[in-house]
């Protein structure tokens, strides 16, 4: 383990504790550190956000709460869009899924997902990261993305198939696209037999809370299909958003 970052995790949870807030000498005596190396945690500390300085003390901000509160909502969604979910594969019986956005990483997360009952169909667990440049979910995200965010993005991104758009150039042009349409479809970038389409659900702040789904083996994802379940699938995550009591968007 880092043990720089588990003495500042250390400090954190010492000052989130703590009815008042607490000095130096203090935070050092309490958790066996020196001062100087508890000063220089409390200083990267204030720096990135996390505590601040009230008469030569310190106390943690609402920074953690931020993060916390990020944390609950993606899991509140899953809660929410359940009983939608499965309306959802009872009329077009193919697997949902929730996923949300690992920015850093470039990757999605699945949350949730509801199976349909087709002998062959596509499986994700939860848990499991798929990349979101070439995965519907992932687009889906992504297309709401601030444009420096990706800008940001390498200039070519892993190729998974002859299908993927690796090229971060051609990959922005697809998501301007895909943030007029309102969502994403998948043939077969990530998984050559596997693709899918995909919307994205808005919290009560209006920010990107995950993505709802639907993972189609690509020998059934014909276009006539694709017509079909799109609308589907626009209105389940219209419909989730608006439980998550997300305002009215243009």
């Amino acid at each position: 383990m880092d043990t720089t970052v588990v003495k500042a995790l250390t400090v954190l949870e010492a000052l989130a504790s703590s009815a008042a807030p607490l000095g130096v000498t203090e935070l050092a005596t309490k958790l066996g550190l020196s001062k100087s190396n508890v000063h220089r945690l409390l200083q990267t500390l204030a720096s990135r956000g996390y505590v601040t300085q009230v008469d030569q003390r310190y106390t943690v901000t609402t920074r953690l709460w931020e993060l916390g509160a990020m944390v609950v909502s993606r899991l509140d969604v899953a809660r929410v869009a359940t009983p939608v979910m499965q309306r959802l594969v009872a009329e077009v019986d193919e697997t949902a899924h929730l996923s949300i956005l690992d920015m850093a990483a470039c990757e999605v997360i699945s949350i949730h997902n509801v199976e349909s009952t087709q002998p062959v169909r596509a499986y994700s667990r939860i848990g499991q990261r798929t990349p979101a440049h070439c995965v519907a979910t992932g687009k889906a995200l992504l297309s709401v993305q601030p444009p420096e965010a990706l800008r940001a993005l390498p200039a070519e991104l892993q190729r998974f198939t002859p299908h993927t758009l690796w090229r971060r150039d051609d990959l922005v042009a697809a998501l301007d696209k895909i943030r007029l349409d309102g969502y994403s479809t998948n043939v077969g970038e990530w998984r050559e037999q596997v693709g899918g389409a995909a919307a994205v659900i808005w919290d009560h702040a209006g920010r990107p809370a995950a993505a709802i789904g639907l993972t189609v083996p690509v020998e059934r994802l014909k276009p006539e299909v694709l017509d079909r379940y799109i609308p589907l699938l626009a209105g389940a995550a219209n419909e989730v958003s608006r439980l998550m009591g997300a305002p009215p968007r243009d």
